[in-house]
């Protein structure tokens, strides 16, 4: 195995697809914020879509290979990405050699990326994820976010003919966040004027915004029937309204029930661009219905998994294991590990 070495960690987690099933129990599915982004990483790197991933968030983060190459693809917040200095694309494929350092910026106009791997990160499921709920105790290597000095095992990189890249890059986010939603479960818990008002504004993502839930800074919403309700449970997209009127939005690290009323719920369509609106940034919110949220995920899923395209040719000749082959006298397989160096 390969080893990737935390130098400064930002604000980084083990993220994968999730838990699910389990929220009978209390256990809250965790899983990446974002999960476009998430399956873009891991598909660039030929993994399956819910592989194990490095989610950073805003903050940069800085770590070092030691041994065997290892290859990495790196999506989702726009940012400065770089490898011992150089240049990296985002939604590309790179090969990092023994020494090397991956460099993520901060994020700029968005909240999380993905680290995917080649052939994975060495991490035991536990609950069939191998994400991090600290809260609960879960995560593989471990129980918390990264630290400084942490050591996460890679499996090497195999030789490609070339990198890959996604045909269509990630586009940044719109300067208006229209985020479509479904009234309820619990709507008629708020006087007609107070819908109106929570639709109609521009709420902007508060500063102590964090994986367990968004807060929305703006006017407080008035309750028609009081904020207390017998405790029921939640999804990811909740929008629950404290019993001071302030909206938040319950995400991958929630609890599983909650005992504030519900005015509306994202629409599943919409949950990855919003959970990428930076602290600070603008979001509105437009109705929709079950049928239309519905209609706008399954044209969403037609347009299939991102088209790839090579991005230039990573093998290079060793001349030394070359010259020492008897070529004349012998058939050499080209493709042979020792006929290349990284």
């Amino acid at each position: 195995m390969s080893v990737l070495k935390v130098i400064t960690p930002g604000i980084s987690t083990i993220q994968d697809h999730g838990r699910f099933g389990l929220q009978r129990y209390g256990v809250a599915p965790a899983g990446a914020m974002d999960r476009t982004a998430l399956r873009r990483a891991n598909e660039l790197a030929g993994c399956k879509p819910g592989t194990p991933t490095v989610e950073t968030g805003p903050l940069p983060a800085t770590f070092e290979v030691s041994g065997a190459p290892i290859r990495i693809a790196v999506t989702g917040a726009p940012r400065q990405v770089s490898i011992s200095g150089r240049q990296a694309a985002l939604d590309q494929t790179h090969l990092l050699r023994d020494g090397e350092r991956l460099a993520i910026g901060s994020a700029r106009g968005g909240m999380f990326s993905y680290i995917s791997f080649e052939g994975g990160l060495l991490t035991e499921a536990q609950l069939t994820s191998s994400s991090l709920d600290e809260r609960a105790g879960f995560g593989s290597p471990f129980k918390r976010p990264l630290q400084t000095g942490d050591f996460l095992e890679v499996t090497p990189a195999t030789i490609w003919p070339s990198e890959r890249s996604a045909a269509i890059p990630s586009s940044g986010l719109s300067q208006r966040n229209v985020i479509r939603v479904i009234l309820g479960p619990q709507d008629d818990y708020f006087f007609p004027e107070t819908i109106d008002q929570f639709l109609n504004t521009r709420w902007r993502v508060g500063l102590n915004s964090n994986r367990m839930c968004f807060t929305l800074d703006g006017p407080l919403l008035a309750h028609a029937k009081g904020y207390n309700i017998v405790s029921d449970g939640t999804v990811r997209g909740s929008i629950q309204i404290a019993g001071d009127g302030q909206p938040f939005v319950l995400l991958a690290d929630r609890g599983t029930v909650g005992g504030y009323p519900k005015i509306a719920t994202l629409a599943t369509v919409d949950m990855d661009r919003f959970v990428q609106i930076p602290a600070g940034g603008e979001v509105r919110f437009e109705a929709v219905s079950v049928e239309r949220a519905q209609a706008l995920l399954r044209t969403q899923a037609s347009r299939g998994t991102p088209a790839m395209r090579d991005a230039g040719t990573v093998t290079v000749l060793n001349e030394a294991a070359l010259s020492s082959a008897n070529l004349a006298g012998a058939a050499t397989n080209a493709l042979e590990p020792a006929a290349f160096e990284y």
